[in-house]
Formats: structure tokens, sequence, C-alpha cells
């Protein structure tokens, strides 16, 4: 062999090269296996069972220790178990519509024809006893004719016998009480009687004041006795038909004040009451219908507007927490105790009625116990934690105890 030059240079090994490739290789395939191979079944004697021990690390968290500088640092404040007035508060939405005890629907007792519409579309506003319609009835105008056959028979009979006075004045009394039955109005059948000649039509008025919501009839209709020719709505009163989630149904009574709002009329909020509440739930939505009752004296409100609902009962006095202490997962609901050693200890309390700030508390915690305010979902991230570091600790490859060191050879 050769020497080397100084000025030339140095060739790579070409064994050490891929002596190197080949160790990273290895390497990289050791990793890749440790960390994708399942992990080794554990005996019954170890007793770490995955689904037990992540059922331990969320369903009995641990006391957490925290310095001073360490709860400034995660914004912990703390609250006292205390009473306080409760208001029971309900929110939903619902739907403007008529109130059903003022709606009126107009029909004739009698078959006729329409000849005269007085109020000949929808929506026009009804007075109590305003003319609707002229109806042409011939069985009005054959009692008519009978009403002023008595009439003649009385003032013919009127020197003959006391029997046959009788029977005319009989006949008069039966024919004006058919009419009036068939609602034909008194100034009709004394105007008949005065003049002497039946009136051809007579007006059907309204029986109550309200709007016009249907109209069913044209000028020129045959109508039968029962057939509907309007549908009236008085809205001076009118209802918020709203959905209350059925875990709110026992917040809700009879007669509680409510507050309502509506999308069509910002700034504007009307006070009503829970007229009803209706006995069955929803087996879809899990929500009952509540009945809301408000006044409407400037028909301002209209059926159809969309309304936000506040229902809200009387305070009551109760034990109460604020709302951020408590932490609501779903199965339960947990709340962290300030313990006399500093430490905080995860405890799990029911709560009942709630208002915009606070709980009420039905158990677990008593009126003087200090719980933290803020802060509470840090707290329970590091009581999961330290609950599963600790379960974790026996399983192979998870060994939390320091290694003792070597003796040196």
């Amino acid at each position: 062999m050769r020497p080397l030059s100084p000025f030339e240079p140095a060739r790579p090994r070409r064994g050490l090269g891929l002596a190197l490739v080949v160790t990273a290789a290895l390497a990289a395939s050791i990793l890749i296996w440790r960390f994708s191979a399942p992990a080794p079944t554990p005996t019954p004697a170890a007793g770490h069972d995955m689904a037990e021990m992540a059922g331990s690390a969320s369903d009995s968290s641990r006391a957490v220790t925290l310095g001073a500088a360490e709860q400034r640092l995660i914004g912990v404040t703390f609250a006292a178990v205390e009473a306080t007035d409760l208001a029971r508060r309900v929110r939903t939405v619902g739907i403007v519509t008529y109130d059903e005890s003022c709606l009126a629907t107009v029909t004739t007792k009698i078959e006729g024809w329409v000849e005269r519409l007085r109020i000949d579309f929808t929506g026009q506003r009804v007075a109590a006893g305003q003319v609707l319609l002229d109806l042409y009835a011939p069985s009005v105008v054959a009692a008519q004719d009978e009403l002023l056959l008595g009439h003649r028979l009385r003032r013919e009979l009127g020197a003959g016998t006391a029997e046959a006075r009788r029977s005319a004045d009989d006949l008069i009394a039966a024919s004006r009480r058919r009419l009036e039955y068939w609602d034909v109005p008194a100034e009709t059948i004394a105007r008949a009687e005065s003049t002497g000649v039946p009136e051809r039509t007579f007006p059907l008025r309204s029986i109550a004041p309200g709007f016009a919501i249907e109209k069913i009839v044209v000028v020129g209709q045959r109508v039968m006795p029962g057939d509907p020719l309007y549908r009236l709505a008085d809205l001076r009163t009118v209802w918020i038909e709203g959905e209350v989630y059925e875990r709110d149904l026992g917040s809700i009574r009879l007669g509680d004040p409510a507050e309502a709002r509506f999308t069509a009329l910002p700034g504007t909020m009307r006070r009503g009451t829970v007229a009803y509440i209706y006995p069955t739930v929803n087996t879809d939505t899990r929500t009952a219908q509540v009945r809301i009752e408000l006044a409407n004296a400037d028909l301002t409100l209209r059926p159809g507007m969309y309304a936000s609902v506040e229902i809200g009962g009387a305070a009551r006095r109760a034990p109460t927490i604020p709302r951020s202490a408590a932490l609501v997962t779903g199965q339960r609901t947990l709340v962290f105790l300030k313990r006399p050693d500093g430490r905080f200890e995860p405890r799990e309390v029911t709560l009942g009625s709630s208002d915009d700030d606070r709980y009420e508390v039905l158990a677990g915690l008593m009126p003087g116990d200090t719980v933290v305010a803020s802060g509470t979902f840090l707290l329970d991230a590091e009581s999961n934690l330290g609950t599963m570091l600790g379960g974790m600790g026996g399983m192979p490859g998870m060994d939390m105890a320091p290694a003792t060191p070597q003796k040196p050879r």
C-alpha cells in the first residue's frame, strides 16, 4: 500500500458508515416495536386492570395540595356555603297565539241566502253586535206573516169571545218567540209589526268583539244551520305557548309571574302569569308546554310573534354556592372543599334549583364550608392526573420508584 499524501483528502471508511446506518435502523425498529407492541396482560395478582384504573382516575379524584404561589398562578378563589335568597328562574322561548277562550265562530240557526256582506275581508276589526251580513230566509218571512196574522186576528176579534182573543195572543207570542230563537233582531220584528209588511232580509250580528281571522262566506252563498261563516278572535288578551325542560317543571307553579320580550318589539317587555302547565311531556324532546297569559289592551302583540320568556317564582332562603364552584360532568357534580390542613378535597354534591349566579346545595356540604369558587377545572385536572399516575405506578414499565444505583465494578 502506498502512503497517503498529506495533500490528498482521506477517503471515507465504507465499513464504518455501513455500521452506523445499520445501528440507526435497528434503534428505530426497537423504538417502533416498543411503543406499538400491545402491553403485556397483567397477572391477576398484580391487580392492574386498565378499565379499573381508568375508572379510578375519573371517579375517585385525589385531594390536591397547592401552595399560595400556585393558587395565585391558576387564579384560585374561595367562597363559603351560605344561605341566600334563591329566586326560581326558568327561561324559554315561545310563540304568541290566540287566547282560545276569546275565540268565537259566527253561524246561523236557519237556512238562507247571503244577500249582502258587511264584513267582506279577513282581518277586519269587529265590535260586539256589529252587523256582519244580511240574510234572506224564507222561514223568517213566513214567521213574520204569522206574527202579522195574529195581530190582525186580535184586532178583528176585539169584540169576540175571550177564547178567540187568547188564541190570537198565543199566535203572536209563538211567532215572536220563534223569530227570537232564530236570532232575528228585535228591531226587525218591531219594524214588521209597525208597518204590517214582513222584512225580506234580516241582519246577522257579531256575538263578540275581535278581528275576523277567517271569512268563510261570500255574497249569494246558501248557508245551512250550523255552517261557520266567520271566525272572530278578541286580541285584548293573548297567550304565549312555550316549552320548558322536564327538569325545570318542579320550579314552575300556576300563577308565577313571567316577563316576555319580543323580537319584533325591541325594548318592549310585558308581564304576565303562568296560566296553565300541560299535563304531558314530549318523549322526544323531554319538554312540557307552558302557557303564559298576557294583557294586550293596545293590540300591539300579534299572534305568531316570537317571544323570549323568563318565569320566576318567589325567592326562598337556601344554602348555596357560586355556579363557578360546581364541576358538572354529566354523571356527577364535584366541588373542591378547602380542608383545615390547606388541601383541596374533591367532594361529590347534589344540587337543586339555581339562578343566574348560584346553585342550591341539597347534599354534600354544610353551611360554613369553604369551596373553591374559581379554578375548579384546573384542580380537577391536577387531581385526576395524580390519581392516574398513582394507579400506573405498579404497571410493567411504569415503575415510579427511583432506580437503585449500581455499584461500580
